[in-house]
């Protein structure tokens, strides 16, 4: 297995309090894509508890593919790419998301100390700290409320979300979010916007993180 890379030297703020995050979503109408009302998102973020905390939707009520165009970075839109149109169908595998439509991820963390490993080599090492990787759509959310969080050379994978084959076989492709260099099929106009990816499970990089949380709570 390659060395970890040291933690990153630049710590990214403080996530925005819940009441905060909701105006967000509210702004961008993630609430309506959700089939909630402003009000009902304004109220569970009041209720919350737990500043630092990231107020996600639920993937049933807030797919990848509606969440990705929404993430901006150097004013262009995010997307996901043109091989991977089953984007929605990467569930949940191996996490438990409470049911409730609107809940709270803690201790977000984008592991740049697991990049230049693979996947595979890169989950155990989270679930043997106690930590749970992120889904497709909690890494979106963070993004949306803290675009920061993705640099060049520091983008994540969020390991958390595989598509299951009808055979029951796992797909090998893990998705992550990472800045798109304008190139092939992406475009060039789509240079430096934010892209909803995959890698392969056994594939190493070493600019890929891997996204992982304390928790979860409605």
């Amino acid at each position: 297995m390659p060395d970890a890379l040291p933690d990153p030297s630049t710590v990214l703020p403080a996530l925005p309090a819940p009441t905060a995050q909701a105006e967000r979503l509210i702004e961008l109408g993630v609430h309506e894509i959700a089939g909630l009302s402003a009000d009902e998102v304004r109220a569970f973020a009041a209720a919350a508890e737990g500043d630092g905390a990231l107020l996600a939707v639920h993937p049933d009520r807030a797919p990848a593919s509606a969440l990705a165009p929404l993430l901006r970075r150097d004013g262009k839109p995010g997307f996901v790419v043109v091989d991977m149109p089953d984007v929605d169908a990467f569930t949940p595998c191996g996490v438990e998301l409470p049911e409730a439509p609107l809940y709270l991820v803690t201790g977000v963390d984008r592991g740049d100390h697991l990049a230049n490993r693979s996947p595979e080599e890169a989950l155990p090492a989270l679930t043997g700290k106690d930590r749970t990787p992120l889904v497709l759509t909690e890494g979106i959310h963070w993004l949306l409320q803290q675009p920061e969080a993705l640099e060049r050379n520091r983008c994540f994978m969020t390991v958390g979300s595989r598509l299951r084959k009808p055979d029951g076989r796992l797909d090998a492709r893990t998705p992550a979010i990472w800045i798109s260099n304008g190139t092939g099929r992406d475009g060039r106009e789509r240079r430096d916007a934010p892209k909803v990816g995959w890698c392969w499970w056994n594939n190493r990089h070493t600019w890929l993180g891997f996204a992982s949380a304390t928790g979860r709570g409605a």
